[in-house]
């Protein structure tokens, strides 16, 4: 589907110098001579290149349509991710280094989204949310009883987070998985 350059969003995929791009970061600009023109920081889905790339109103773009299906998380065996099709039950073996940061966030049977293209799995989508268990957190320093006083603790997976000072080691609480930030205590 072609869209207009100026009509890009942050999120869509597009076909640009023969690569699949995602739209990171969108800015309308409006030069006060000269035509208007949207800057896009774009990022290569395949090899994880960025650009930033300017698009005319005059300038279209393909616009791709992924299809998303349902996984489940497995196993992990050193690098690489096993993930089985809700459906088929197939199973699909994926570099962790697809999902990024996120990847420490992976729990055994979490169901995730894979997004595919030409059915060639190309992104991991976790959910937004996930509870963690805190095995360390450093104590409060007295006196520090401002509301935005937030202290360095560490969780169960290996990350390092920010967390309210009445939060202790064995709280479970949940985390911003892209964010990498507390949300709110687990009920």
């Amino acid at each position: 589907m072609k869209i207009s350059g100026v009509d890009i969003r942050p999120g869509n995929i597009i076909e640009y110098e023969g690569g699949l791009w995602k739209a990171v970061k969108i800015q309308h600009t409006q030069p006060g001579k000269g035509g208007a023109y949207m800057q896009v920081e774009l990022k290569n889905l395949i090899d994880g290149r960025k650009n930033n790339v300017r698009f005319r109103s005059a300038e279209t773009v393909e616009k791709v349509r992924l299809d998303t299906r349902e996984y489940q998380f497995l196993f992990a065996d050193g690098d690489m991710l096993t993930f089985m099709d809700k459906e088929s039950f197939e199973q699909i073996e994926l570099p962790s280094d697809m999902l990024g940061d996120a990847a420490a966030f992976l729990q055994d049977g979490m169901d995730v989204m894979l997004e595919l293209y030409e059915e060639k799995p190309i992104s991991v989508q976790l959910p937004d949310h996930v509870e963690a268990e805190i095995v360390e957190a450093d104590a409060v320093v007295k006196g520090q009883t401002a509301s935005s006083s937030y202290k360095p603790a560490i969780l169960d997976n290996g990350v390092r987070v920010m967390v309210p000072p009445h939060i202790s080691a064995g709280t479970r609480i949940v985390v911003d998985v892209y964010a990498q930030e507390y949300v709110k205590k687990a009920d």
